[in-house]
């Protein structure tokens, strides 16, 4: 350690220094002469921070930091010693000492830190000398007339606060940085800083040991241009220069009342945070970078990135090849793009012939310079067509002005939405111009031709039929048989694959492809174990290839399953007219001989009971991920009861057919059960009852009455589910219960039903939410049906937050599960259950 920041006065003092004053931790001030020990504090006036010794995470050192009073744990927002803490935290000492510095003393009394502060003052003055911490959170050293000596919050570590300034010296080009932690238990620098742009382009960068990592846009006087930030959280921001002082500074002022932290995190994301005023937990509302091509340079120079949450992929600019065609194909796109064609102004300097090229909804590319005296698009692109040297332009009549670029263009990123972004216009040589041209008027000619030559070839087709008649119209006919006709592997010839839709085919209601049985055997390895992901009554699943790269899985009924024709085109018409976001999607199906296989789109977290029944992948759903997994179920319900053109239901809701996408979204699978309800149609009957026991609604399981509240029903037991992280049939006669919907009720009814949330996700954040889906639940078990909410209900219900919900009537199987009810009580429970003659046989042990 360097030991001349410390002065002679301050080792003096701290040899021959007095026992300190020990002082309440409710004051906010110490002075001249005064410590704080390892185990006081002390409180800003109005109580919102807290300055003492603390230990982060599962650390043994001590440190001296500050952090939030009144909120739960200990969210630290600065620290002094963080390159050098202290082993013991007996003895050590936080002192303001005799020349005004603060400094960290260990438990030998030696000094670990200082704030090194150039005090020239009269000793007088300095005797008045205090320390004081405010409610914004800044620790000021104050002269006797109330001026700032030295604060924190112009030597910050790694948190913005409201109040602070992130500035920048223009004249020497120094940046106040905010550095991230070590790790989540080490608040020592880290890799990762976070400050102003030191070429004075008023854009924030995040650098991982210098080298740029993330950049936020220019500033275009409301928000960052690079970057898309809810504007709830961006109208803070504002951007000023001081040219007294020589430093530009963002700052930035809340919009309410709620805290909001900038947090220069340990992993290299910026994150923000704002504090939920109900649960006074934080919430992440916004980070950066959010995905690879928002990472600094990530193609090189004029290359473009895209990403669709699940790959990242660069491409060159048109007119542009990559440098290095093996690093590319090896997905290392680092080292960019270059010119296909030489600019004209480069080969002849009195050249004008250069075009642009326009890259719409672009983030636009570093090192910019803004014209401002360019008032129009036409001048912005004069000015970069006269100078050889301009690259790309951009304008914006009342946003960004003209932007010109004269440095090779790096860190162009596409926006999923054209509206995020500008229009950027890349300058090219007219023959790649012309190339790009006279390739759309080929496309053109193509097309043209090709519309032509099959409205000629429909007319003479047209006239044949006509002029021949029937012999055509046999032909025809025999011609669509022996299409549609296909063989089984062994050889077996089947009938035609429309007969099995009859008129339903007309309609266009199963325009689903169709699929060769070999297709799709060799997609998934003829049917390979390794392939398989799953299997139930009616057969396999397996993960399957088509021959584009496609991934698929494939569902192949079992000859022997219980699901036959009638199920198969019940499925295959119904997906294939459904479009939802919470439904899985059927690309197409497979009949040959006795084989009937569907074809859907893959989904690589599978089902969501191979997860959340899974004590080893249950923690991979936070609640933040079972609460969308439940809204999100709702909402394709939703579609089926209500919003899609016939109501449909589901009949077979369960944990099994609910698939998770990458990002853990629900999609309801497994139509083959579902029936269709006509506009003025509410219940059906059947004679076959099927689906799931523990899932069905009791008027289907003993009546084979469904209705939407039947998948209602369903829905519920699913929700009890995902609280649990425990399956239906677990319950069995636990505590009296025979399943979910028994241990539910009684743990509810006892005020208990915070036991019932998976111990792995419980939380004060969250509980709040979760009791009221565990209240939701058990109205959608309800005995009745015209009890149970409709799923439009349901959804308002989850949504409302804070609305009063009706009281669920007790369910049946709490009093078959109890030994100690009567069995006049439990007739009496049917007889208030349904207005059908129902037969209770009780079988009790002796």
């Amino acid at each position: 350690m360097d030991t001349n920041i410390f002065s002679l006065p301050v080792l003096l003092s701290l040899l021959f220094f007095s026992q300190p004053i020990h002082r309440s931790s409710a004051s906010d001030t110490i002075s001249i002469g005064q410590s704080l020990s390892g185990s006081q504090t002390m409180i800003a006036k109005e109580g919102n921070f807290e300055l003492g010794f603390f230990t982060p995470g599962n650390s043994g050192n001590y440190y001296v930091g500050i952090w939030y009073k009144k909120l739960p744990g200990q969210t630290v927002v600065w620290v002094a010693n963080r390159d050098n803490p202290v082993s013991n935290a007996s003895g050590a000492e936080l002192r303001l000492s005799d020349d005004g510095n603060l400094v960290v003393l260990n438990s030998f009394k030696v000094p670990v830190w200082s704030s090194n502060s150039t005090i020239s003052t009269s000793n007088a003055s300095l005797s008045s000398t205090t320390l004081q911490l405010l409610d914004t959170g800044n620790l000021v050293l104050q002269d006797g007339g109330g001026g700032t000596l030295w604060q924190s919050f112009d030597h910050p570590t790694h948190t913005f606060l409201p109040g602070m300034k992130l500035s920048l010296n223009t004249t020497t080009g120094k940046a106040l940085l905010f550095t991230s932690w070590k790790s989540p238990d080490d608040p020592s620098a880290g890799n990762y800083t976070l400050g102003l742009d030191p070429n004075g382009s008023a854009q924030i960068f995040i650098w991982d040991r210098g080298v740029p990592r993330w950049r936020s846009g220019q500033w275009n006087g409301h928000r960052f241009i690079g970057t898309v930030m809810r504007s709830l959280y961006i109208y803070g921001f504002d951007y000023e220069t001081d040219e007294s002082q020589g430093i530009a500074y963002y700052t930035y002022t809340p919009h309410n009342a709620s805290l909001v932290r900038f947090v220069m995190e340990w992993d290299g994301m910026e994150r923000t945070f704002m504090q939920v005023q109900e649960t006074r937990q934080w919430e992440i509302v916004w980070g950066q970078p959010i995905n690879q091509c928002e990472v600094y340079g990530m193609c090189g120079v004029y290359g473009t990135c895209s990403d669709d949450g699940t790959t990242t992929t660069c491409s060159c600019l048109r007119g542009f090849e990559p440098r290095s065609s093996t690093e590319w194909s090896d997905g290392n796109w680092t080292s960019g793009c270059a010119r296909k064609t030489p600019l004209l102004c480069q080969l002849n300097s009195s050249s004008n012939e250069d075009g642009f090229f326009t890259l719409p909804g672009a983030k636009l590319p570093d090192h910019s310079d803004w014209a401002s005296t360019i008032g129009s698009e036409s001048g912005c692109q004069e000015a970069c067509s006269s100078n050889c040297s301009c690259r790309a332009y951009a304008y914006a009549a009342s946003d960004i002005g003209c932007l010109l670029w004269g440095h090779d263009l790096i860190d162009i990123y596409q926006f999923e939405f054209p509206q995020d972004g500008y229009d950027l216009h890349v300058k090219l040589a007219a023959s790649d111009l012309d190339a790009a041209s006279d390739k759309t008027k080929s496309r053109v000619i193509v097309a043209v031709g090709c519309a032509l030559g099959l409205l000629l070839a429909i007319i003479i087709c047209f006239f044949l039929w006509w002029k021949y008649g029937s012999r055509a119209k046999v032909s025809w006919k025999k011609k669509r048989q022996q299409e549609n006709t296909v063989l089984h592997p062994s050889g077996e010839v089947v009938s035609e694959f429309s007969s099995i839709y009859g008129e339903e085919t007309q309609e266009g209601k199963a325009s689903e492809p169709l699929f060769t049985f070999d297709c799709i055997a060799t997609a998934t390895g003829y049917f390979s174990d390794s392939n398989k992901l799953g299997e139930g009554g009616f057969g396999h699943v397996y993960k399957g290839t088509l021959p584009g790269g496609q991934e698929v899985a494939v569902k192949r009924l079992s000859r022997s399953s219980g699901q036959g024709l009638e199920e198969f085109k019940n499925e295959v018409i119904l997906i294939a007219k459904l479009q939802h976001r919470n439904l899985v999607k059927l690309l197409g199906c497979c009949i040959q001989g006795e084989e009937k296989i569907l074809i859907y789109e893959y989904l690589p977290n599978k089902s969501l009971d191979a997860i959340i029944f899974d004590t080893s992948k249950k923690e991979l759903l936070d609640w933040k991920k079972r609460f969308n997994i439940i809204e999100g179920i709702a909402r394709g319900l939703l579609y089926l009861h209500r919003d899609s053109r016939l109501r449909i239901v589901h009949r077979d809701l369960k944990a099994s057919n609910i698939l998770l996408d990458e990002n853990m979204n629900p999609k309801i699978s497994d139509f083959g059960m579902a029936r269709i309800f006509g506009a003025d149609e509410n219940q059906g009957n059947t004679n076959r009852v099927v689906g799931t026991f523990g899932y069905m609604s009791p008027e289907y399981a003993m009546e084979g009455l469904f209705s939407v509240r039947s998948d209602v029903y369903s829905f519920g037991i699913l929700v009890l589910e995902i609280l649990t992280a425990r399956r239906n049939s677990s319950f069995h006669r636990m505590e009296n219960a025979v399943n979910i919907v028994g241990y539910a009720w009684q743990l509810w009814n006892e005020d208990r039903a915070v036991e019932l949330i998976d111990p792995t996700i419980r939380s004060a954040s969250m509980m709040s939410q979760a009791l009221r889906c565990v209240h939701i639940a058990l109205l959608c078990v309800q005995d009745r049906a015209s009890d149970r909410p409709d799923i439009d209900a349901v959804i308002r219900m989850m949504g409302s937050g804070s609305g009063p919900l009706p009281m669920p009537r007790q369910p049946m199987f709490v009093a078959v599960g109890s030994t100690d009810v009567t069995e006049t009580k439990i007739a009496n429970k049917y007889e208030s259950f349904s207005t059908y003659d129902v037969t209770i046989t009780m079988v009790q042990g002796r």
